[in-house]
């Protein structure tokens, strides 16, 4: 033990004293200095929304109280740059060491790693830990040393090598270092201003931000609602799911704690012979694993936030449409399911994992509209936002993982509201121009007789909008879409030798070209690490890549759509994601710290194609079938349902 030792404990997406690697040893090392740096230039295009704002506030308050109890004050910092910050209390302090637990995000990966880098070279000790997984992203690998690109086989590898649970309990005490450090009050780091205090206090009337509060919800989750989450988890209205997400992504919970406390329940389930209680417990425990499987792809291919994983998308015709995206936000598509899903995300930052999956299904099979788009906006308004999870969920959504939804699949949202709001009240609570709406037509009202529109109050184009487009137009749309991007795929592919092979790497604008693409797989130990310690944070590599091979076509999909033409305009045209993309969550002084993005979608014209339609039950039963065997088979909906 180093008596002695001045230690920095550097608090970012780790709100808590228990389980907490970097607080512990720290604590055993000698006197701590604990700090949270709030870095809004670092925060560039995720700068986090108004209600992910709100939370972090509260629960760094829990955080500062619990710190003072054990007899050490947090050191709130804002600041230009985090470097500097660090610098500064290192030098005003003397200390010795600077600790933190990893992060995995695109922005957090490359300003961790130049942190570490300029620290060591001032002489400071920096020693990083495991805080947020049960895994490292660099200690799974399959058995040729390569990175997985599908769930299943990660998830079965990261089970096998699971040990015996390990847990850091929180510090009895801790001893503050001596020295001065310059610091703000709550109110001067700027997490909220006056303007959105009104709404926010609406917030604390339904969540309890902070570390204690976290481990009250999971015990009331495992002990009252585990068991029946299999069944419950499907319902969209009411708390249905755990609700943890939020504790989980601002690290206010142990994710070991939450996968041990689960595991325990499902093995005296098992013994039990109790066979729902078994099955609810396996399929949280994926929950968790998908969490875990976003962090693992986001740092293996750190380009994700930006590009799809399969480059085959770098040719898909994305409709950069502002209008239709602005009436997807504002719940006006004239789909009740989808509407209702996207008010009450707008209303109170959340919604359920099944909403989240239908509302991006919707834009991005119906609308075509660029799914970087809808992953920033819920970045910008989820409570529980979360950026690998959301990037997963997209990527997965609009058919860019291995293993992510086809991307010719296009649900129905008329199907989803009967199959998972059948009476309708999840709809009439959040669309109140539907309240008096009968169930049989709640999910169709364009289908409504007269005079059951009449007596409803209903004026379909006046107080409520017709739809935005046909699901008939949607699907031909959709698959005219998928014909251009394959025309134009296996144009590129006749030059490269390697056509047949689809890359997972990062997609340049030179990924036509076989010279560009690399040719081997990315493997465990090319990356060399220069820190001192075995728990240190790895780094991945932007040269490196993972081949596969490319999931197999329908066999309709081979065939040319019933000669019908498109008319395309190859020219690639540049959309600006402005102040009407950005997040209306987001106060205008905000808005003004974030960095505009561009990005370049092509975009088609508008396609009208014949399509013989199935009969409405034939359809439906298709659709309720395939949903749940998704449901049950695999659970992949992309999004952690925590």
């Amino acid at each position: 033990m180093e008596s002695n030792s001045k230690t920095i404990v550097w608090f970012r997406r780790d709100l808590r004293i228990e389980d907490n690697p970097a607080l512990a040893a720290a604590a055993r090392s000698g006197s701590v200095l604990p700090v949270f740096i709030w870095c809004p230039k670092e925060e560039g295009q995720f700068y986090p929304g108004r209600v992910s704002r709100w939370w972090l506030k509260q629960s760094l308050i829990h955080l500062e109280q619990s710190l003072k109890s054990l007899g050490a004050e947090l050191v709130l910092i804002k600041a230009q740059s985090t470097l500097s910050a660090l610098t500064e209390c290192v030098e005003a302090v003397g200390a010795t060491k600077v600790v933190y637990n990893h992060l995995y995000d695109p922005v957090s990966l490359v300003r961790d790693h130049n942190i570490k880098q300029k620290l060591g070279e001032l002489g400071l000790s920096v020693q990083s830990y495991n805080g947020d997984l049960l895994n490292e992203p660099w200690e799974v690998y399959d058995d040729d040393g390569k990175v997985f690109t599908t769930f299943d086989a990660y998830w079965e590898k990261s089970l096998r090598m699971q040990n015996e649970p390990v847990s850091h309990l929180p510090p009895w005490r801790l001893t503050q270092v001596a020295g001065s450090v310059k610091m703000c009050s709550f109110e001067e780091l700027g997490l909220e201003n006056e303007s959105e205090k009104s709404s926010n206090a609406l917030l604390g009337k339904g969540w309890a931000p902070g570390w204690s509060n976290a481990d009250k919800a999971l015990t009331e989750f495992v002990e009252n609602n585990l068991l029946g989450y299999s069944k419950d988890r499907l319902r969209v209205g009411g708390n249905s799911t755990s609700l943890l997400s939020p504790y989980l992504h601002f690290g206010e919970l142990s994710v070991r704690k939450v996968f041990h406390s689960v595991r325990m329940k499902q093995i005296l389930w098992t013994k039990e012979g109790n066979s729902v209680g078994e099955k609810s417990a396996s399929i949280y425990l994926r929950a968790i694993g998908l969490r875990e499987y976003s962090r693992y792809i986001c740092f293996n291919f750190p380009f994700t936030h930006e590009r799809s994983l399969l480059n085959n998308l770098r040719f898909f015709p994305w409709n950069a449409d502002q209008t239709h995206f602005k009436a997807w936000r504002q719940g006006r598509t004239g789909y009740p399911l989808v509407d209702a899903g996207m008010r009450e995300l707008w209303a109170t930052g959340w919604v359920h994992n099944k909403i989240r999956v239908i509302v991006s299904s919707f834009f991005v099979k119906f609308l075509l509209l660029p799914w970087q788009w809808g992953m920033k906006y819920f970045w910008d308004t989820l409570l529980d936002a979360d950026l690998e999870s959301d990037i997963i969920g997209w990527q997965y959504i609009s058919g860019s993982l291995p293993d992510g939804h086809e991307l010719e699949r296009l649900d129905n949202p008329e199907f989803q509201g009967f199959n998972y709001d059948p009476e309708g009240e999840y709809v009439r609570h959040w669309l109140p121009e539907l309240a008096r709406m009968p169930a049989e037509w709640i999910h169709h009202p364009w289908d409504a007789p007269f005079n059951v529109l009449k007596a409803a109050g209903v004026e379909l184009g006046i107080n409520y909008p017709n739809p935005l487009i046909d699901v008939d137009v949607a699907r031909d749309r959709l698959m005219q879409a998928i014909f251009i991007m394959r025309e134009k795929e296996a144009a590129a592919n006749a030059s490269d030798a390697h056509g047949t092979v689809e890359v997972v790497f990062d997609n340049s604008e030179n990924v036509g070209d076989s010279s560009a693409n690399p040719k081997d797989g990315f493997v465990k130990g090319k990356v060399p690490c220069p820190s001192s310690s075995s728990y240190d944070q790895r780094v991945p590599s932007m040269q490196t890549a993972c081949t596969h091979k490319k999931r197999p076509k329908p066999e309709e999909e081979t065939k040319k759509p019933n000669n019908n033409k498109l008319s395309y305009n190859n020219e690639s045209k540049i959309s600006n994601i402005d102040g009407d993309l950005c997040s209306t969550a987001e106060s205008s002084s905000m808005k003004k710290q974030m960095t505009v993005s561009r990005n370049s979608f092509s975009v088609p014209r508008a396609i009208i194609i014949s399509h013989d339609r199935k009969s409405f039950e034939e359809e439906a039963s298709s659709q309720k079938e395939e949903e749940t065997e998704t449901e049950v088979n695999s659970c992949k909906t992309g999004k952690t349902e925590l």
